[in-house]
């Protein structure tokens, strides 16, 4: 019989907190078992193993960044939309740091929670896009150059990668100002 006050949505928030705190690379059951003052095999009554806690994970930190950044976009277009979801997209990495890992990586093609949440969070940038008249393989390679874009900078910054004195969260808006421009032009 299950622990009263154990469920599989508490052990992924443990596994959760665990990512942002010691690295997602750093969650282990033996560690989620510790924080729940459970015994590992008890954890097997509401996960699969590892690699199915760190599904659910992915899908549920893909799932939220993707709603974060899509209140920031709401109701504005072209670039304040940009703006919005760049700014989001930063703060969340920097508040969740280990959650943001498990956005990096494409879900596998039957993790259809992990699908369904990076779809989402696509079209939330396709319709920021959308404002600059980019569609169909135009609108997936500014994603991609928009995504890549904000992830260089933001892995940067997590490790400290920004030494000189100037202001990083100037630097940040004028690389998104950069992206804005050549988003105007993409399609030429």
């Amino acid at each position: 019989m299950p622990r009263a006050g154990v469920t599989t949505a508490r052990v992924v928030e443990t596994a959760e907190t665990l990512a942002d705190e010691v690295g997602l690379a750093d969650v282990s059951l033996a560690r989620i078992a510790g924080r729940l003052d459970v015994k590992v095999p008890s954890l097997y009554k509401h996960i699969a193993g590892l690699d199915a806690l760190h599904s659910l994970v992915d899908a549920k930190a893909k799932a939220e960044l993707g709603e974060v950044m899509a209140r920031a976009a709401v109701g504005r277009a072209s670039g304040d939309a940009v703006d919005a979801l760049a700014d989001a997209y930063r703060a969340w990495a920097k508040r969740h740091p280990g959650r943001y890992s498990a956005t990096l990586k494409a879900p596998d093609p039957g993790d259809e929670a992990a699908l369904a949440a990076s779809d989402k969070t696509v079209q939330v940038v396709f319709d920021a896009l959308a404002g600059y008249g980019l569609s169909g393989d135009d609108a997936i390679d500014a994603t991609r150059a928009l995504r890549a874009a904000l992830h260089g900078f933001v892995a940067l910054e997590a490790v400290g990668g920004f030494g000189l004195p100037q202001d990083v969260d100037r630097s940040f808006h004028r690389l998104v100002g950069a992206l804005k421009r050549a988003l105007t032009n993409w399609g030429d």
